[in-house]
């Protein structure tokens, strides 16, 4: 009895000390004092960085060194990029779909939006990235093209300089591009308009009547003042959109009047449609660098998916219902579509308009930051505003005189 006691009594010692060895944070039954209990804990600090994973001291972190005059919330960054991407495209969509099937055309709508979405994303995370390797607070497009083209290969980098003119180029002219086809788009839905009451009027007369209403609203130089703007806008878009669908979900065929696969020499007409629509990466970074809390601006939740989920869901309800209601008969804008002696018809064209009208400004934003940033640097600190209010105007007339000639 002696011999097994001693036994059971060493079993349980050598338990007692692997147990210790296992967790050496717990402190030995034996250990009365707890004397050594604070140094076998982790210091206050360490767990702290363990926890939050904080960035090795001295990383430079762009979104917290941005000094900003006027930064946007996260409410005016959703409403300038839902009006940056829903423009006249959204119309022409039931078009897109004729010239695709609606199979396809649905699935082709969600895929181009997916890979806009994740192209927006890619172009964010690269930004960030070269800032922090450059320690600035924000880039532009034509700047994340060439400081791309610098950290690559060496047979690259000479080129750095040239890509980002090239970039600045071909933002320059697809923005202006954008806003020459707003004014044609305003000046020809107001003509429709006041042809029901009114002899025939030269659409020309309606971009020279829009000419000076244009050139004021694009003085305004700060996105923070444009977020009432867009936000009319956007409930003119929506509202019009709703009387849309008012009018495309009455007296729905079956879809088996209209051809799931279109023949495949169409296909580019829809793709040039359906890559137009989505017409918002040139103000993503814009946008994204004016951000109160850019850090909401991406993520699973964040700004820019919640929005481009917004305006894929759009783009392919109006395709996919306006191409099943008028089939084959589809016109180039869906409004073309809608019954043009009906007061309810002419006030979509009506609200359309002038959410276009008011977009103007917002695809205008990129151009003009492009020229005048490469301008600034000449022009004398007291004359600058007044020379970027020229520069407004002058690019403002060049749109409209493009138009006329």
């Amino acid at each position: 009895m002696v011999f097994s006691g001693k036994i059971l009594g060493a079993i349980k010692g050598k338990g007692q000390k692997m147990n210790e060895e296992r967790q050496p944070l717990l402190v030995s039954s034996n250990d009365i004092s707890n004397d050594n209990y604070e140094s076998k804990l982790p210091v206050e600090n360490e767990r702290e960085e363990s926890l939050i994973n904080l960035p090795p001291e001295g990383d430079y972190d762009p979104l917290l060194n941005r000094q900003l005059e006027h930064p946007t919330t996260n409410l005016d960054t959703m409403i300038h990029l839902i009006k940056g991407n829903i423009g006249t495209g959204i119309l022409a969509m039931p078009d897109a779909f004729l010239n695709a099937g609606l199979a396809l055309g649905t699935f082709g709508v969600l895929l181009i939006g997916v890979i806009c979405t994740h192209c927006m994303h890619m172009l964010v995370r690269c930004a960030h990235e070269l800032c922090r390797r450059n320690k600035t607070p924000s880039l532009g497009f034509s700047q994340v093209a060439e400081l791309s083209f610098q950290s690559g290969p060496a047979c690259l980098q000479k080129h750095a300089k040239k890509i980002r003119i090239a970039v600045n180029v071909f933002l320059v002219i697809t923005q202006l591009g954008f806003c020459c086809v707003y004014f044609v788009f305003v000046a020809k839905n107001l003509q429709q308009v006041t042809e029901q009451y009114t002899s025939d009027v030269p659409s020309y007369v309606f971009l020279l009547v829009l000419l000076l209403p244009m050139i004021v609203l694009n003085w305004v130089t700060n996105l923070k003042y444009l977020t009432p703007v867009s936000l009319f806008a956007a409930i003119l878009t929506a509202t019009g959109l709703a009387i849309t669908f008012f009018y495309i979900l009455q007296g729905l065929p079956r879809t088996n009047t209209v051809k799931m696969f279109a023949p495949w020499h169409r296909l580019p007409l829809f793709f040039g449609t359906a890559i137009y629509a989505f017409e918002g990466i040139g103000i993503v970074l814009p946008l994204e660098n004016n951000m109160k809390n850019p850090e909401d601006f991406g993520g699973l939740t964040g700004v820019l998916n919640t929005v481009m989920v917004i305006v894929a869901c759009l783009y392919t309800g109006v395709g996919f219902f306006g191409y099943l209601r008028y089939g084959e008969h589809v016109k180039g804008s869906i409004t073309l579509n809608i019954p043009q002696d009906e007061i309810l018809g002419q006030s979509v064209r009506l609200m359309m308009a002038i959410s276009i009208f008011l977009s103007y400004g917002l695809q205008f934003y990129v151009p003009v930051g492009i020229i005048w940033s490469s301008l600034k640097k000449k022009v004398p600190p007291e004359s600058h505003k007044k020379v970027e209010l020229g520069l407004r105007t002058v690019l403002v007339l060049f749109t409209c005189k493009y138009l006329l000639s």
